[in-house]
């Protein structure tokens, strides 16, 4: 250590600033006689300067402990210490001027201090103790830093966050990080350094990971592109670089950032995909001032709706779920964000008629957005009643008092599942999707029917469960190896549902763009090396065989549907068969059939209402035969 572990004490940093404020005079008195020192020359100004130089001292030390410059702790330095040592220099230059003008005037017809002297000696003392700390800071910077190198860095991002992630690992005496390089997607930074780091082009990164020996890579962009995002991580996994990110600047603690919050990407930024383009103007005209009824509003996706719903600053924002403990979450959350909404939480069963009645007569809602449901494909295998009554019998009671109440727009959140499907849960959404669709001519309700993939982190889905199985140190359980799903975050699906309902003119179904499909097992993989583990050394993966009613591979259309574009890009029309009179009656003959709790009869009347339904994997296989 260059400097020691105990603060200077104050009255040393006091004498030290006087020191060098003498330093400075009379440097300043050496400029001005171009560093000639005659001897009469300084007998002459001596004589002068003698008079007054106790006057100047005196002005130095009250006016530097007026402003306390010597309080602060010079191995931290600041700018707001910079600023106040300029503000001390500047008012005991004043001071000193204005007891020359006294002096002059009314006493010995001389200055303190010669103008041009004084001058000069205000931006000599203040440069040379302003930079007497900074000099003193970053020796104790250097003398605290552990000599010893631990990982190789490379910094993802080569503007303010990425500089101030910089800054923070450098004066972290605890990190043994070298900062080999920064890579940023910008070609124009490319050669430039900063802060004495070279700056490369992210084309670069691989040659520079393997030329460097790099053992960690640290995303700290603020808002990265996700296509260039990926691209550098995959480079790093495909390298085994460690990937860590620099959280959002909101969420650093007291607005200042440190090594410690450092975290791994996480999978579902991976996945995610560049910002959706709304019409934001069309969803707040139908949005704004109205009353909206949204249903599972505890769930993943209704409270994702929720919270993009409270933006457009409704009149009423009606939050209906069954399930207490994450309805009262949703509650506290709601009020935390969004303090000046109106809302209601309603506890109640889209099951119960009579507990919708009461819903739609209290609070009569203009729109309808109806997320609850059941979503688990093996559990529903196993209780196709129970299906019946949330998934069909639900929506029915909501859509009935839908066209009663003339609520304007009615938009139904189905899954991809519903597309051919093989399971009890699929297979009851497409029912609910006829229904509605079909009772979109029996009243002023418009109803639409949005349909998409696997939601990332939603309840109950493969990644949390992947995770978990991480953290618990294996084995991820993987159905098959061939398995596909298509993925979409959660705002992101939220945003295109809202989107969709706004373009809907009644008796569609649309259909999200939901990009390539991802192999499960590719998933798995990747999270491993995410977290910093090894594939056969660190953990395993282990298949199981599909379960019941499991697709190999979703699909968003059945065979006789096809599609329409819409002005969104990421919005498709499915063009299908519209129901008819003879499929309504069978759909209510199917809920009435829930009292018998006979499996097979229930699942039989599911295949003739949708021909198509043809299970895999499953005991109700017999029934296709």
């Amino acid at each position: 250590m260059l400097l020691p572990k105990s603060n200077t004490p104050r009255w040393v940093v006091v004498i030290g600033d006087l020191l060098m404020s003498l330093f400075a005079l009379f440097f300043a008195y050496l400029i001005r006689f171009d560093l000639e020192a005659k001897p009469e020359l300084i007998r002459e100004e001596w004589d002068i300067l003698s008079k007054s130089i106790g006057v100047y001292i005196l002005i130095k030390f009250f006016v530097f402990y007026f402003f306390k410059i010597h309080k602060g702790l010079i191995r931290h330095t600041s700018t707001e210490d910079f600023f106040r040592i300029v503000k001390a220099s500047i008012f005991s230059t004043i001071l000193i001027a204005a007891l020359g003008m006294i002096r002059f005037n009314y006493l010995d017809g001389k200055y303190l201090v010669p103008t041009s002297v004084m001058i000069m000696e205000l931006f000599i003392s203040t440069a040379v103790i302003v930079g007497s700390r900074f000099v003193i800071k970053l020796i104790y910077m250097e003398s605290t830093k552990s000599k010893e190198v631990d990982k190789k860095v490379i910094i993802y991002g080569a503007g303010i966050s990425g500089l101030i992630t910089k800054r923070t690992i450098e004066k972290d005496p605890q990190t043994r990080y070298k900062i080999a390089a920064f890579v940023d997607d910008n070609k124009k930074l490319s050669a430039n350094r900063l802060e004495g780091v070279t700056i490369h082009h992210t084309d670069n990164l691989e040659k520079l990971i393997r030329k460097e020996g790099v053992n960690e890579l640290i995303i700290a962009i603020q808002d990265p592109d996700p296509e260039n995002r990926r691209r550098v991580v995959d480079i790093c996994l495909s390298n085994d670089v460690t990937v860590q990110q620099v959280p959002r600047a909101k969420t650093w603690i007291n607005g200042e950032f440190t090594t410690k919050q450092l975290s791994r990407i996480k999978i579902d930024d991976l996945l995610g995909r560049k910002p959706i383009t709304l019409d934001e103007e069309k969803i707040s005209n139908e949005l704004q001032g109205q009353v909206v009824l949204v249903t599972g509003a505890a769930g993943s996706i209704g409270s994702g709706l929720v919270r993009q719903i409270a933006k457009y600053k409704p009149s009423l924002l009606v939050l209906l779920d069954q399930a207490e403990s994450p309805i009262y979450d949703l509650q506290n959350e709601i009020k935390e964000e969004f303090p000046n909404l109106s809302f209601e939480v309603v506890i109640g069963d889209v099951r119960s008629y009579e507990r919708m009645e009461n819903v739609f007569q209290t609070f009569n809602p203009r729109y309808v957005f109806h997320a609850a449901a059941y979503k688990h494909v093996p559990l529903m295998e196993e209780n196709p009643s129970e299906a019946i009554l949330t998934n069909v019998s639900g929506t029915k009671n909501l859509v009935d008092l839908a066209i009663a109440a003339e609520v304007f727009k009615f938009v139904l959140i189905s899954t991809d599942k519903a597309v051919n499907p093989t399971n009890v849960m699929g297979a009851s959404k497409r029912i609910a999707e006829i229904y509605a669709q079909s009772s979109n001519e029996l009243g002023k309700t418009k109803f639409i029917t949005t349909r998409f993939g696997n939601v990332l982190g939603s309840n109950g889905s493969v990644i949390p469960l992947f995770q978990r199985q991480i953290d618990q140190g294996g084995p991820i359980t993987v159905t098959d190896e061939r398995i596909t799903r298509f993925f979409m975050t959660i705002p992101e699906a939220c945003q295109l549902v809202l989107e969709a309902g706004s373009m809907g003119e009644g008796g569609e179904i649309f259909v999200f763009d939901m990009g390539e499909s991802v192999k499960i097992v590719d998933l798995a993989k990747k999270m491993i090396k995410l977290n910093g583990l090894e594939l056969g050394k660190d953990i395993q993966i282990k298949f199981t065989g599909l379960r019941p009613g499991e697709k190999l591979y979703e699909e968003l259309l059945a065979k006789e549907e096809n599609t329409m574009p819409t002005h969104h890009s990421k919005i498709l029309k499915a063009k299908v068969r519209v129901a008819g009179i003879d499929q309504m009656k069978e759909v209510n003959d199917l809920i009435e059939m829930f009292g018998s709790q006979n499996n097979m009869e229930i699942v039989a009347k599911m295949k003739a209402i949708v021909p198509e339904y043809i299970s895999n994997n499953s005991t109700f296989e017999q029934l296709d035969k």
